[in-house]
């Protein structure tokens, strides 16, 4: 048996914190995730992401800094080793860990390959799939013309596409079905003598909203939560969230499509519990189960018709964004109490979290908190506050991300968000920073009026509360919290030191 636990990092894309049933929410089916959380782990009901969108937040989880140390607030800037960038996944393969890696990347640059990062990077073969019985399924990307209906449409920037039709075949077998069956195919077969590090990094729940049968019908649409509502004209919120609602132009829709665009959200959901659930079986099976530290989060959230928005932005941090699931099961041996945890946490405290079960000294300063004594049961407090942050400088020009394919594409999916990013005509991209206690948030904006939620009071976030003269003293204190946390976070020195 190695003398290092397995790693095993079970990573959606996009899943929204509160669609989880063991935290409370009456129509999201997670019986996997929920066992999990309350027999053998311990779910973090307060995690939130450092960015609300992939590849700044992957950059920022797999080092354990924040985006502004080194500048990955953008979909086109990842880690880089030769500039002194860590990542995690290089750093196990370094100590010594076997690394299998199946699925998106948003993490590495797409030019210098991945050897360095993993020994496997998985993509299935013809043979893999007629071994699996089924046929490669276009997934919920495939035919877009025909789900988004005509260009002047109310459908046409929803990213609703429905159910996907399976025929006679027990799923549509897309692109995570196929990393799941092929990290499966991996554990059972393992021989090796190393520690494992499995990073399956899964493409839903991200829209486009579909999934098949079971799935899509499972969520019983009359236990879906209250929507968060967009303010009158918008009243508190940036300019970018009044593009999006314009842009987007889905103001009209009834609350019965509505229902039918979350509840398929939630179907995806309950889809990756389904793919959860057959994994730790093949973890179990192979007799890897109790030697693993068991990893489930996503890099950030969803609007999915909160505010009559879908998708994310970079730069609003609503908890539907920041808030994600966060779930850890410890090695065998390690003190464990099972349940579900309130404390602040961040995801950048999963790298810190690694490093000391693994005893590796990464050799470089972060800001992650093991999450070990919470696991415990020794403490219930973590961090005070949690921060995200976003957006770009007037004139930062390769910020823009106008290499994105909806940059310059009137009717790509993305262009009502995309069109706004790539102009300096108003600050709809304008850099901001989030500062969230347990019962307020505050958000800095560079070029806008801030932002104070009483999230007491107001939960979902739908009142801007930042010039009520009864919050000034709550929006000093905040100030300055977010001031404390630019200063001591601001930079990290490296740990060589250099010949005079």
């Amino acid at each position: 048996m190695p003398d290092k636990p397995h790693i095993i990092i079970f990573n959606p894309d996009e899943w929204r914190g509160d669609v989880l049933g063991h935290v409370g929410n009456p129509a999201a089916v997670t019986p996997n995730l929920d066992r999990f959380a309350l027999e053998d782990g311990v779910s973090f009901a307060n995690a939130f992401c450092q960015n609300p969108v992939c590849t700044p937040s992957r950059c920022s989880f797999m080092s354990g800094w924040y985006p502004h140390v080194r500048g990955h607030r953008t979909m086109y800037h990842m880690l880089h080793p030769e500039r002194g960038e860590p990542n995690l996944l290089k750093i196990l393969k370094e100590n010594g860990y076997f690394v299998w890696w199946g699925g998106k990347n948003d993490l590495v640059p797409g030019q210098s390959g991945d050897t360095d990062y993993c020994d496997v990077r998985f993509w299935p073969s013809s043979d893999d799939y007629a071994r699996w019985g089924c046929a490669p399924h276009e997934g919920r990307y495939g035919s877009q013309d025909q789900w988004r209906g005509p260009p002047e449409g109310d459908n046409f920037y929803s990213f609703y596409k429905g159910k996907l039709e399976k025929g006679d075949a027990e799923f549509c077998c897309d692109g995570d079905w196929a990393m799941l069956l092929g990290a499966l195919d991996f554990v059972r077969s393992y021989r090796g003598d190393q520690p494992l590090c499995l990073y399956l990094p899964l493409g839903a729940p991200h829209p486009p909203y579909a999934v098949e049968e079971p799935w899509y019908g499972i969520t019983d649409r009359t236990k879906l939560p209250p929507r968060a509502r967009f303010p009158e004209n918008g009243a508190g919120k940036p300019e970018i969230f009044k593009g999006l609602h314009t842009g987007q132009r889905l103001e009209g829709w009834s609350e019965d499509r509505w229902d039918e665009l979350r509840a398929t959200y939630y179907g995806m959901c309950s889809r990756l519990d389904h793919q959860f659930g057959r994994l730790m079986n093949g973890l179990q099976d192979a007799g890897l189960y109790d030697d693993a530290a068991v990893f489930v989060f996503s890099d950030h959230g969803d609007f999915a018709g909160d505010y009559d928005l879908v998708e994310k932005t970079q730069n609003t941090f609503e908890d539907c964004l920041t808030r994600v699931p966060l779930l850890f099961k410890p090695p065998a041996g390690t003190p464990l109490q099972p349940g579900i945890r309130d404390a602040l946490v961040e995801l950048i405290d999963f790298t810190a979290t690694v490093y000391d079960l693994t005893g590796i000294k990464p050799g470089y300063d972060h800001f992650g908190k093991s999450l070990l004594p919470l696991v415990a049961g020794e403490t219930d407090e973590h961090r005070d506050a949690v921060f995200c942050e976003g957006g770009r400088r007037y004139g930062e020009f390769q910020a823009m991300e106008r290499e994105s394919k909806s940059a310059g594409n009137a009717t790509g999916l993305y262009s009502p968000r995309m069109r706004l990013q790539t102009t300096d005509d108003k600050p709809y991209h304008g850099k901001a920073t989030m500062c969230r206690t347990r019962h307020h948030k505050y958000v800095y904006r560079l070029y806008e009026k801030d932002e104070l939620y009483d999230l007491d009071a107001d939960p979902r976030e739908e009142r801007n509360c930042i010039d009520d003269p009864g919050m000034q003293s709550m929006v000093a204190a905040l100030r300055e919290r977010l001031l404390r946390w630019s200063v001591e976070t601001a930079d990290v020195v490296p740990q060589e030191i250099d010949k005079r």
